[in-house]
């Protein structure tokens, strides 16, 4: 897949709220497209948006990716109700670490999409004069 063309977070704007919402779609789908564990229709399904060779919407609109996704879901609501209580919250502590370090990521990236950039000057001098030699 890394060969492939691979769409931005603006082409995902048809879809998401806002740019940091299409940032965080874009993610998720890579997390699936690149997860050997996903396999099936949802990760075929993240492959095939990322490509580009479909849109968001027309996978959301998709019976059987949307099925693939139901079906997930009931797996992971399955295994959660299978949990001892000691499972349960190990899992929870498990959550609010990586949930943490994912907040912690996602704030340094915005940052550096962000933020200024090299050395540019947004205000001018003191006394209003550019350097002259």
């Amino acid at each position: 897949m890394s060969n492939e063309r691979q769409i931005e977070d603006e082409d995902l704007m048809d879809v998401a709220a806002d740019p940091e919402q299409a940032h965080r779609l874009r993610k998720a789908l890579k997390t699936l497209a690149d997860n050997p564990n996903v396999g099936g229709g949802l990760q075929e399904m993240a492959r095939e948006v990322l490509s580009g060779r479909m849109g968001m919407k027309d996978a959301i609109e998709t019976p059987r990716y949307m099925e693939a996704l139901g079906d997930r879901m009931g797996e992971i609501q399955r295994a959660a109700e299978n949990q001892t209580v000691a499972e349960r919250e190990a899992s929870r502590e498990q959550f609010t670490k990586w949930q943490h370090e994912q907040e912690e990521k996602e704030a340094q990236e915005r940052a550096e999409r962000d933020g200024p950039s090299g050395n540019i000057v947004t205000a001018p001098r003191r006394g209003g004069h550019g350097h002259r030699g």
